[in-house]
């Protein structure tokens, strides 16, 4: 829990957000360990929702849908928020962010945060992964962390359902208008199908 807290308040120090009642709720729970675990408790009603595909403890149902277990706050924050703007659009999670108030994200967020990913148990070609790891120590580091565990706002993809990675690689090297501004789209325009299968193999079972 320390640890959680001491990541979550280094991070609010550098995001910009755009809600100074959804930073002052942050910081009101990342200091008072009573009103985290209540926001802990209040989201597990909403999570019902989340559940059917993320499933409760935030792995996901589906392998073609992330995880939320593990990542950081405010990333997940950041996620509501560009679904609900329209930055990013997905059939049902653009309708869900809008349904939700600013504090029920904050909650939601905190609740995933907590949550322990379960890495993939799948075994893939050892010289497939091996290439997934060069590659992602050369390539992903600097925003997704040496060890895939996520910074700040970019997001954890440490144990991530392989398929999900393969899907969102491809969509960024086809140029998907969807996420046209993304710093993803350069980045995979230059990985080559093998490369994204690669990826996905290592990633999908990385466990930290």
């Amino acid at each position: 829990m320390r640890l959680l807290m001491f990541t979550l308040l280094s991070c609010f120090a550098t995001f910009a957000w755009s809600s100074d009642a959804a930073m002052a709720r942050f910081n009101q729970l990342m200091a008072d360990e009573q009103l985290r675990q209540q926001a802990y408790v209040e989201a597990q009603e909403r999570v019902r929702f989340c559940s059917y595909c993320h499933g409760e403890n935030g792995n996901s149902k589906r392998d073609h849908i992330p995880n939320l277990a593990g990542q950081s706050p405010v990333y997940l924050f950041k996620a509501f928020e560009t679904f609900a703007n329209g930055e990013r659009t997905d059939f049902v999670m653009s309708k869900l962010a809008q349904t939700l108030s600013r504090e029920e994200q904050v909650n939601i967020a905190v609740y995933f945060s907590q949550q322990q990913v379960l890495p993939a148990t799948a075994s893939p070609e050892p010289a497939l992964r091996q290439h997934g790891e060069t590659l992602f120590q050369k390539t992903c580091t600097g925003c997704h962390g040496a060890q895939a565990e996520g910074r700040e706002t970019m997001p954890r993809l440490a144990g991530q359902p392989g398929e999900y990675i393969r899907r969102a690689l491809t969509r960024f090297h086809d140029g998907d208008p969807r996420r046209a501004s993304s710093v993803m789209r350069p980045i995979a325009a230059q990985l080559s199908s093998q490369d994204i299968d690669a990826l996905a193999a290592y990633l999908e079972t990385l466990a930290i």
